[in-house]
């Protein structure tokens, strides 16, 4: 008889979520399923709402990564609006999502997967984590924190707080950054920059111990896609979507995001409250156990933005994107790590370039209008991927219809294929010792997932309601 094996909660993750491994006759892995099973439902409860608020709104969707919901949003506003922005409040929205996308990497890769990779897979559970990491390796740790804090005073000082900051709005922005808040941002770049490179180095060692992981975990032939400049440039704000496929050859180029409806569709899945889109043009995967080029499974976030762009655009980094494609490994979602330690860097680049700019302390920060649209789409790159916030609204500016499309929910098909893959290589019977259960969690670090920004109502929702007695009995049980 097959035998179900379920890993609840995935730990080290943003949100709540389980595995199910399911075991055929033999104990053979016949396959394993990625359940996210909270729901929060955004879109909907927004409907009714000014589209004015809808950047503070939308950004309490998630703490770890509230400025990419904010800056989405008001670009959506932007549209609505009909407005070009001023020079000086895309400059500064692009400094915030520059900080954003720091903290971001740096609580994924140090708090979150680093205890895997510097204390093993079989080490202790109890001590596999940021505290063991502390315990072990102090600088690590301490460098993991404090470049984090440097992400997270970039968007400080731009937007009086380092979570949830009501600062971009449609049209621009609040306010410029200070030179007190220049200077407090300049103090820290350099301790900043060293600790990237030092850990790029450690990583890069780390690496030949991992070849197991790099081949097994999230190996696989898929598409790629992503924001990027009109030269090919690595871009984190504005631009047009490339779609790549494991080769390297672009299948779509200069795609206009604002018509994402054209070449991304979105499924749903009855195990999981999380959509699942895909690339319109090669339609949807087929459940086989075979990854073929030839559907519309794609990845996005930092992995598949070095693979997509041509360029990266700042020399440091530049220099690390040339070694990260020596490796050719890009289809391995192992080195989604490798791809986030390379974009901080880039960042930390970025930043210190913009902070000679004079724009950054301009005053005329935002375009007034009233509504001149009654449809449109925001986008932008968040630390995971790909982010749309498409919006309608009325002639009296409150919204009608909000559709969400998250980084995360776009690697959903992914994220199952990794589990599936890491499971049929590990587990063999019906005993699995505690390490393997941890590889197939780690599968799922790797992608970074954000799950409380990305559960959203689509088509029918699962639902499973049980009767349970006061002696745990199941008394009736039913499904919608």
């Amino acid at each position: 008889m097959s035998k179900r094996i379920v890993i609840n909660p995935v730990t080290r993750i943003e949100g709540h979520a389980k595995i199910s491994i399911y075991l055929d006759d033999q104990g053979e892995v016949a396959d394993a399923r990625f359940h996210v099973t909270e729901f929060r439902g955004f879109e909907k409860f927004c409907e009714g709402r000014p589209f004015w608020e809808m950047p503070g709104i939308t950004a309490r969707i998630c703490g770890i990564c509230p400025v990419s919901h904010l800056l989405a949003s008001a670009k959506s506003g932007d549209r609505l609006l009909a407005v070009q922005i001023p020079p000086a409040a895309e400059k500064l929205r692009r400094l915030m999502n520059l900080g954003q996308i720091i903290q971001s990497h740096a609580l994924s890769f140090f708090h979150l997967s680093s205890p895997d990779l510097l204390l093993g897979w079989e080490s202790d559970p109890a001590q596999r984590n940021v505290f063991g990491v502390m315990a072990t390796e102090p600088a690590l740790a301490r460098g993991g924190v404090r470049l984090r804090q440097f992400g997270q005073t970039v968007i400080e000082q731009l937007g009086g707080r380092k979570i949830h900051p009501a600062w971009a709005v449609p049209g621009g922005v609040r306010s410029s950054l200070s030179r007190v808040g220049r200077e407090q941002i300049c103090q820290q770049l350099s301790e900043a920059k060293k600790t990237i490179l030092e850990t790029l180095t450690l990583f890069k060692k780390l690496l030949e111990d991992f070849q197991e992981e790099v081949h097994i975990f999230g190996n696989f032939p898929s598409l790629f896609m992503g924001l990027v400049g009109a030269d090919g440039t690595w871009e984190h704000y504005d631009g047009c979507l490339r779609v790549v496929d494991s080769g390297g050859n672009i299948l779509g180029d200069q795609l206009d995001p604002s018509n994402y409806r054209d070449f991304i569709g979105e499924a749903v899945q009855p195990d999981s409250y999380l959509k699942s889109p895909y690339y319109k043009p090669l339609g949807y995967p087929d459940q086989t156990q075979h990854c073929r080029l030839e559907n519309g499974l794609y990845r996005v976030g930092p992995l598949a933005r070095l693979n997509i762009c041509d360029r990266i655009g700042t020399p440091l980094a530049e220099i690390e994107l040339q070694r990260f494609r020596q490796y050719d490994m890009g289809n391995s979602s192992f080195f989604y790590h490798y791809a986030r330690l390379i974009e901080i860097l880039t960042c930390i680049e970025r930043i210190e370039l913009a902070l000679d700019d004079p724009d950054l302390q301009s005053h005329h920060l935002r375009a007034r209008a009233d509504v001149n649209q009654h449809e449109a789409i925001g986008v932008g790159e968040a630390p995971r991927g790909t982010l749309f916030h498409h919006y309608k609204i009325d002639d009296t500016g409150l919204l009608t219809y909000v559709n969400l499309v998250i980084a995360t929910g776009q690697n959903n098909l992914a994220m199952n294929r990794t589990v599936a893959q890491i499971a049929r290589h590990y587990i063999h019977g019906p005993q699995i010792p505690e390490p393997m259960l941890n590889r197939l969690e780690a599968g799922i670090r790797a992608f970074d997932p954000c799950l409380s920004c990305s559960t959203h109502a689509f088509g029918k929702m699962p639902l499973q309601l049980q009767l349970i007695s006061a002696e745990g009995q199941l008394l009736a049980e039913c499904y919608r």
